[in-house]
């Protein structure tokens, strides 16, 4: 138990890292790649895209050559796809990013059907705030990492350098799976997902797409606010590359005090109450930066915790909807893949509304729309969970 801890803790810490390292460098990337902001855009965009289209190859590949194939295989997608994109030109820098986003799909649907396997009841709604904690952490240490890296060994190392964690990941994975295990294709090692066995309520339940709309609502801010939020800093309060990319990773590890404020919340008040009390939270960095962009450290500090948990809830009530590992599978693909298509969106519409009106008034209007959406629907979709819990 105690390796599968650690494997799930080295997985977290590559899922979202060098998706995250390029906000903090994307001024150097344009100007050496002579590009512009929406274009650039598209390197946080595609990999959340590849979360949502992705999402049936992932859970395909699980189920025909095992859990542990489709991880290995996943982290080495991301290896691959990070070299890649940190070595070439325009082309190149899609090419590694897309295959980058592949590999971390595949890693955010199998992990909580792991969670849900091998760890039950109140440990499993402890092991989710940290496997979602070492998401926040990666993602940090990457904000944080990625200038002074950059300055002095250009943005291609800043970007490349936090794959490296998946190649301690797979090590650890081969450890405790065997080489055969995790290098071999396993038929059958999972039960065959086909549409034949879907349960039957999964795309007619009115909770799923709650959830789903939930999740859009949570990520779609998260990943606008992850691209941008260093270049509001600077255009806003005036501080340097550096310093913003320090301020935005206090944004990523304040997730780790949300990650765990939800099963403290829903212990007490139950699952829907840990939603409306992290909504509420979520909200304040929109609402903050237009009304008071001076208090930005107490925006990035709530803010940040509310993102954390934010994912952290939804993520949890999809392991207490799930009835088995099939279920899990599917329902997990489901509402991510609806989610991440939507948040795809994010860090391209928020640049392209900045860039048409040359300011931030709009596009954090933007992102409040988002946090509302998860507020208002996650609540009703924890009420709704807690309800059949029962």
């Amino acid at each position: 138990m105690l390796w599968v801890t650690i494997a799930i803790v080295l997985i977290g810490l590559v899922l979202r890292s060098p998706v995250v390292a390029v906000a903090p460098v994307v001024r150097g990337i344009q100007l050496d790649l002579g590009v512009g902001a929406s274009v650039v855009a598209l390197l946080t965009s595609i990999p959340v895209l590849c979360f949502a289209v992705a999402t049936p190859f992932a859970v395909w590949l699980a189920n025909r050559g095992g859990t542990p194939f489709a991880m290995t295989a996943g982290l080495a997608a991301i290896v691959v796809g990070a070299i890649v994109r940190s070595v070439g030109d325009v082309p190149a820098v899609f090419a590694g990013t897309a295959l980058l986003g592949i590999g971390i799909t595949v890693g955010n649907v199998i992990v909580p059907v792991v969670i849900r396997r091998e760890y039950s009841g109140r440990r499993a709604r402890l092991m989710t705030p940290l496997y979602t904690s070492t998401l926040n952490i990666g993602s940090a240490a990457a904000t944080l990492g990625a200038p002074p890296i950059a300055a002095g060994a250009g943005w291609r190392v800043a970007i490349a350098v936090w794959a490296f964690a998946a190649v301690v990941a797979i090590a650890v994975l081969l450890g405790l799976n065997g080489w055969r295990r995790s290098l071999v294709p396993l038929p059958a090692a999972l039960p065959e997902l086909t549409e034949d066995h879907v349960p039957p309520r999964l795309f007619r339940s009115a909770t799923t797409w709650m959830l789903a709309a939930a999740f859009a609502g949570q990520a779609f801010a998260y990943y606008s606010v992850t691209a941008w939020l260093p270049t509001l800093l600077a255009d806003e309060v005036g501080t340097s590359t550096t310093a913003s990319g320090a301020i935005a990773a206090v944004f990523q590890i304040s997730a780790i005090a949300g990650a765990f404020l939800v099963p403290a919340v829903a212990s007490r008040l139950g699952d829907a109450a840990g939603v409306t009390v992290i909504g509420a939270m979520w909200m304040t960095v929109p609402i903050g930066f237009l009304l008071a962009p001076g208090a930005w450290a107490v925006w990035c500090v709530v803010g940040g915790a509310a993102q954390g948990g934010g994912f952290t809830a939804i993520t949890i009530l999809v392991v207490v909807l799930a009835r088995d590992d099939r279920h899990a599978s599917r329902l997990s693909g489901l509402v991510q893949g609806v989610a991440y298509a939507v948040a795809a969106l994010g860090p391209l519409v928020v640049g392209a509304v900045h860039e048409a009106v040359g300011g931030w008034v709009a596009p954090l209007l933007v992102v409040l729309a988002a946090t509302s959406v998860y507020l208002v629907v996650g609540t009703l979709a924890g009420v709704r969970i807690g309800r059949r819990a029962r």
